[in-house]
């Protein structure tokens, strides 16, 4: 399994997303607005749990969120980063 196929699980399991499967989240879609699958600030610190308890990683500070939550990629490359 790919790690973005495994972000996609992560997130439709920890944000609840029943109507949405990982096929329906592309890897570069938005995951915040209208455009994207419409995830909500509140969205973002369920994000930020996922990432500290089921990847291992810690966001730094707030501002980084904004480029690592772009999409499933930012994530993974962010999760990637933080591992090596």
């Amino acid at each position: 399994m790919s790690l973005q196929e495994e972000i996609k699980i992560q997130l439709i399991e920890q944000l609840n997303l029943e109507d949405l499967t990982p096929g329906d989240i592309t890897d570069d879609q938005p995951l915040f607005g209208d455009a994207g699958i419409g995830l909500d600030s509140i969205d973002a610190l369920e994000i930020i749990v996922m990432l500290d308890n089921h990847f291992g990683v810690v966001l730094e500070s707030p501002e980084q969120g904004r480029e690592v939550f772009k999409s499933v990629n930012s994530l993974a490359n962010f999760i990637e980063k933080s591992r090596a």
